[in-house]
């Protein structure tokens, strides 16, 4: 397949898009667990013992969009970390590269005092980033010096935060216990108004990344609903899992619509896909669904049988990067309790499983009947920009890091691993040889006669 995209590129019968979209998907499709460990290093560590970024779990993780090379990690501790993703070290067998931290501040009265629950860049400016917390605090960072310059009293769990990744408004869209959405002016410093509608606690929010105005949230009544905060009544409309043609009319203003379920459970995933046009959601119901946006109509996308989803904590896929696909060929990244579930976001159609070796010998053995294998559950998904890499946050404190490899990779380290061998076995031949003639030597008498 690929010699013929290389041949009808060579001749002029495809585009160099097509050809570029097609290697670039060939990688996304082949990612799988990369030799990198997150988390202080010295030369006597185990190496059958993972490290660990964070000691009492990641909670959150954001990659900056500008350079993609700095991270942030936050624990269930309140901790924060920032990570350079471009500066590993090397373990003494140069096969494992480990990052440790740049800055790190742990729990402190200036800090938050409760878990984080999310971490978010400054949609235009990596130098700050904002964090929520269960202790009903949304603070702003330096990035420089993790040190916190500004922080808002929410007087209620904040689940999750969203700013728009065009808009110049600089709101910061807050979904807590209380059942409106609040929204926090970080030029003003104060929180601006509330958008009223949902009945149960918001857990999660997403700007458009095309409509600078237009936001989405979802709630525990199992709602999702759209807003435009330039409005008197903000709402324009909510989803209905029952509606596949579309009523809700989001471009239509002044039409009735009678307020349906978009999940029957709580809703604690929302995303928008990179052109606007679609939003994928997230619920307790252990469904995935994809939705139109101009018109709220359900796509019917299955993702089948194997999604799990609980706790009230955000659970946000990760799309890939859509010019690294065929057109119409989304790609969609799922934490899925223990693995990361990979879709083709419009199909359903699930692409591949993603675990680490200890998960799979743990899956094996650990649950029992009916029972759920949560020890190295994933919190967190982040996607690398300009780059084909995923990382992945998890409960037991570590980072993931999920790299392309492709057959001719296997095929390469194959060969290595068949150097290494015979360059292994020819030392041992070496040695017997020398060890023979030590033998030999050794065991022979030798007398000294006399003058």
């Amino acid at each position: 397949m690929q010699n013929q995209q290389l041949l009808d590129r060579a001749i002029g019968l495809a585009h160099p898009e097509v050809l570029k979209r097609a290697t670039t998907a060939r990688l996304v499709y082949a990612l799988q667990p990369a030799s990198v460990a997150f988390g202080r290093y010295t030369p006597k560590n185990d190496p059958h013992e993972r490290p660990v970024a964070h000691l009492s779990g990641v909670n959150a993780l954001t990659i900056d969009k500008f350079d993609g090379r700095w991270m942030l990690s936050a624990g269930a501790d309140s901790s924060i970390a920032i990570w350079d993703l471009e500066n590993p070290l090397w373990s003494n067998d140069s096969r494992t590269a480990f990052y440790q931290p740049l800055e790190a501040v742990t729990k402190s009265t200036e800090e938050h005092k409760l878990g984080i629950t999310q971490l978010s860049f400054y949609p235009f400016d990596s130098l700050a980033f904002l964090s929520s917390s269960y202790d009903h605090t949304v603070k702003i960072y330096s990035s420089e010096t993790l040190q916190p310059s500004a922080s808002f009293d929410l007087d209620s769990v904040v689940y999750n935060i969203a700013l728009s990744p065009i808009a110049d408004h600089l709101l910061v869209a807050c979904a807590t216990q209380h059942p409106a959405v609040r929204l926090i002016d970080l030029r003003s410093g104060a929180s601006t108004h509330s958008l009223a509608g949902h009945s149960g606690a918001i857990l999660s929010t997403a700007w458009s990344p095309t409509r600078e105005h237009i936001l989405a949230s979802g709630a525990t009544d199992g709602s999702v609903r759209f807003w435009d905060i330039r409005r008197s009544v903000g709402e324009l409309g909510s989803l209905d899992y029952e509606d596949s043609v579309g009523v809700m009319g989001l471009t239509v203003s002044g039409r009735p619509h009678v307020p349906g379920k978009a999940h029957r459970g709580p809703v604690n995933g929302v995303v928008w896909t990179e052109d606007g046009r679609h939003l994928v959601t997230c619920g307790h119901d252990e469904r995935i669904r994809v939705w139109e946006t101009d018109n709220g109509a359900n796509t019917l996308a299955n993702f089948g049988p194997m999604v799990r989803n609980s706790g009230l904590a955000p659970l946000v896929p990760v799309l890939a990067p859509v010019q690294m696909l065929p057109l119409d060929k989304d790609v969609m990244f799922y934490p899925n309790e223990h693995e990361v579930l990979v879709y083709e976001m419009f199909e359903g159609k699930l692409i591949r499983r993603l675990r680490r070796a200890e998960q799979k010998r743990a899956a094996d053995s650990a649950p029992g009947k009916g029972q759920r294998n949560v020890r190295d559950r994933v919190t967190a998904l982040a996607w690398r920009a300009h780059s084909v890499e995923l990382l992945s946050a998890h409960v037991d404190g570590s980072i993931a890091s999920w790299k392309p490899r492709t057959e001719e990779d296997a095929a390469l380290d194959e060969e290595e691993a068949d150097e290494r061998d015979q360059a292994e076995s020819s030392k041992k031949r070496k040695r017997g040889v020398l060890e023979d003639i030590y033998q030999d030597l050794t065991s022979k008498k030798i007398t000294f006669g006399g003058l």
